[in-house]
């Protein structure tokens, strides 16, 4: 009896072991890693990008110009909106977002841009404007493209009115460029 018990006790501490280390084994692949670390906010925040062609180097997502020969200031910052996702086929999840950009006048100037995802940091878009003083709803990636979604003002609404024509638009990276697709 003591026999059949010793037994029994080796063959259950055999089927733990067995399936405990099963468990804890890593599974392996043939697949090709495909996933990469997404960009972190201080990366995001701290890339430069392109608006209106002259490059817009951002400090924690701001960055502060002075206009020459004026008293006046360009303030562009990070707005939010944020969408990851590959946008340029390299299988590393890109950022795409929104920014504003105030300067010496009464608006508030939204575009999108992205932080493209080079492995080894963040390298920004140029950027492409989407209105002034909008109403941003949505930014979404999808089958690699950029879908930014906000209220806009309608042609005889007053720029002071809040925004209320829903608009959407579709955007593509192709050779490290912001494109806004045609509708």
């Amino acid at each position: 009896m003591k026999k059949i018990i010793l037994i029994l006790i080796i063959i259950l501490v055999g089927y733990f072991v067995f399936f405990y280390n099963k468990k804890e084994a890593p599974e392996t692949s043939n697949t090709p890693e495909t996933s990469a670390a997404i960009l972190t906010d201080d990366e995001v925040k701290n890339a430069t990008y392109s608006v209106d062609e002259q490059p817009v180097a951002f400090v924690n997502g701001r960055s502060v110009v002075e206009v020459p020969n004026s008293s006046a200031i360009i303030t562009t910052q990070y707005f939010g909106n944020t969408a990851t996702g590959d946008l340029d086929g390299d299988t590393t999840p890109d950022t795409a977002f929104l920014i504003t950009q105030n300067g010496a006048g009464t608006g508030t100037f939204y575009f999108v841009v992205v932080a493209r995802n080079t492995g080894t940091g963040a390298v920004g878009t140029n950027a492409v404007f989407l209105g002034d003083r909008i109403a941003p709803q949505s930014t979404t990636i999808q089958n690699g493209k950029v879908i930014v979604s906000y209220a806009e003002h309608g042609s005889s609404q007053a720029m002071t009115d809040t925004p209320n024509v829903m608009v959407s638009k579709t955007l593509t990276v192709k050779n490290g460029v912001l494109i806004e697709e045609s509708n």
